[in-house]
């Protein structure tokens, strides 16, 4: 992992946020940083299981043993601060590798969508995050996080993430994303973003920025050019629109393709793609069928990697979004490594199986962590002639359809009643 994580990165993260270590401790800040990343991966272990596991911890005779509190006050020393800046410098760098393998004409492709992460029920927890209400008065029994992440759709790096409060619109978070997505790229969008500062704010700023995204059933529009089937309209910008944003024009154009989705339901995409030679409506239909690919991540980062029971582990909102930074990371050198191996095998990273690939990553750690240096590179050979056998094969399409059993209730239910 420290060919794609070099320790100068590491340094330079913890140097900017003034957290480096300056006394000698078994567990300096350097390590902390490794043991967080590690926590993701090895999301059944316990803390000291993972550290001891790992060796993560500098060699001493006189204190041979780390203890809980130990391990607890050296990642409090270390925050959240270091892991942010230190995967908004790894995703940068690591969404730049390889990536004209992987354009559309010429674009970058990506997508944007918003998840949630369950935290434990410790009151710092609810009272920074929130929970969910319903409208029976109910409040969901664990807090969440609320976020929206940029994704690389062909290779599922996250390159971006903002959360916070639950409570808090997916468009906020979504309008600090739209301002750092890169040049001469295409962003698909699910529906529930289609607001016209947003994407004008991607589209008419830099050089090459588009968006693609579905329009809602009560989308009205004025046809300026074209046909049903692909033409160029016209839309107003509401006036609540432009009260908070300004510099809003009054009106915008879009191109509308209609396309015919995979449940037989027609759907129009509205694009700032507007080159119908180039960008044929059924390519467009094609690349926004792959927009669901960012759900397949949000099911391997919180499902495979981080397990189904409590998402995350810390009871203080610090703790949680050092966790956040520190999956993060994880997930995408998990996903780094299957798109070197997708390489050599010339097969695309998503043909790999993260779950295996994963695996094969968490046994092959625990042998390298007691390897003479000198047999690693051999070792990382065999690792990556390991994932490339991590191929998903093709299965037959489903005879039946899926129906789920429903789960009998051993146990008294508690309910939480919002406050007045």
């Amino acid at each position: 992992m420290a060919e794609h994580l070099p320790l100068a990165w590491i340094e330079q993260a913890l140097r900017a946020t003034g957290t480096a270590s300056i006394r000698r401790r078994r567990l300096p800040a350097e390590q902390v940083v490794w043991l967080v990343i590690a926590l993701a991966l090895y999301r059944h272990q316990s803390v000291p299981e993972v550290l001891a596991t790992l060796d993560l911890a500098l060699p001493s005779t006189a204190t041979p043993v780390i203890s809980k509190s130990a391990v607890t006050q050296a990642r409090q020393r270390l925050g959240s601060d270091p892991l942010e800046t230190l995967f908004s410098q790894t995703a940068s760098a690591w969404c730049a590798q390889d990536a004209e393998r992987h354009t559309w004409k010429g674009l970058s492709l990506w997508a944007m969508d918003g998840t949630t992460f369950r935290t434990p029920d410790s009151a710092e927890n609810r009272a920074h995050f929130g929970a969910q209400t319903y409208a029976s008065g109910k409040v969901a029994s664990y807090p969440q996080v609320r976020a929206v992440s940029v994704t690389a759709i062909p290779s599922h790096l996250v390159a971006d993430m903002a959360f916070g409060q639950y409570g808090q619109n997916e468009m906020l978070y979504a309008k600090t994303l739209v301002e750092r997505i890169a040049e001469h790229s295409l962003t698909v969008f699910d529906r529930g973003f289609l607001c016209a500062e947003i994407l004008l704010g991607l589209s008419l700023r830099g050089e090459e920025r588009h968006y693609l995204i579905p329009a809602k059933s009560n989308t009205k529009w004025e046809r300026l050019s074209g046909t049903e089937q692909d033409g160029l309209v016209r839309m107003r910008v509401s006036p609540q629109a432009r009260a908070k944003a300004p510099s809003l024009p009054e009106y915008w154009t879009a191109r509308a393709v209609r396309m015919v989705a995979a449940n037989g339901k027609e759907r129009v995409l509205l694009t700032s793609l507007l080159d119908r030679r180039r960008f044929k409506a059924e390519d467009l239909a094609e690349c926004y069928r792959r927009r669901w690919e960012i759900e397949t991540s949000y099911r391997e980062l919180k499902q495979s990697m981080l397990g189904t029971a409590l998402t995350l582990r810390s009871q203080q909102p610090t703790g949680i979004n050092q966790e956040i930074w520190g999956a993060l990371i994880a997930y995408n050198l998990v996903r780094l490594e299957m798109a070197k191996a997708a390489i050599q095998a010339k097969v695309e990273p998503t043909d790999l199986s993260f779950l295996r690939a994963l695996h094969i990553l968490q046994n092959e750690m625990i042998w390298a962590a007691g390897m003479a240096p000198g047999r690693l590179p051999s070792h990382l050979l065999r690792l990556r002639i390991q994932l490339q056998f991590a191929i998903v094969e093709k299965r037959r399409g489903r005879q039946c359809p899926r129906v789920v059993k429903a789960l009998p209730k051993r146990y008294a239910v508690k309910y939480l009643k919002k406050k007045p």
